[in-house]
């Protein structure tokens, strides 16, 4: 990666913090489809329209996003900086990577319990403590990710 890359990357991240990361992160979920600023003032409760177009000129001029003739917008380049590592697509939503692994650890721990019951065999503790606890860590991280969704 080349120095002017790097403070490209760097300026995205200076830039999207607040309304500017909303707005970018409404425009991820629906990527396929233009967004006008009446829409995007309605769906963010902007004050009014000229707030959205201001945010989503800021996008253009950061190159994330295209302007088309119709005066819509549409995203250009998806961008991995500040939150948005920590989330990935799941079908039109962004969801925590965590929440993979926290549906993963809790499937195998309730087929375990399910399957001692079913057997009769008894719960090895220490497969319960290990199943239980890693259940609560993987939940918990997805939670504190999901509450600093932008919105």
């Amino acid at each position: 990666m080349s120095d002017e890359t790097k403070m490209d990357v760097q300026a995205v991240e200076r830039e999207l913090t607040g309304k500017t990361l909303q707005t970018y992160w409404y425009l991820i979920e629906k990527p396929t489809r233009t967004t006008g600023p009446r829409e995007l003032q309605r769906a963010l409760n902007f004050f009014s329209p000229s707030i959205a177009v201001h945010h989503l000129e800021k996008l253009r001029k950061l190159g994330l996003v295209n302007k088309t003739e119709t005066g819509e917008y549409v995203l250009k380049e998806e961008v991995k900086v500040g939150i948005l590592p920590l989330f990935i697509h799941a079908g039109r939503f962004l969801v925590p990577r965590y929440f993979f692994y926290s549906v993963l650890v809790s499937t195998m721990l309730i087929g375990y319990l399910l399957l001692s019951f079913i057997a009769n065999v008894p719960l090895n503790p220490y497969a319960l403590l290990f199943g239980l606890v890693s259940t609560i860590i993987f939940w918990v991280e997805t939670v504190r990710l999901w509450k600093k969704k932008p919105f």
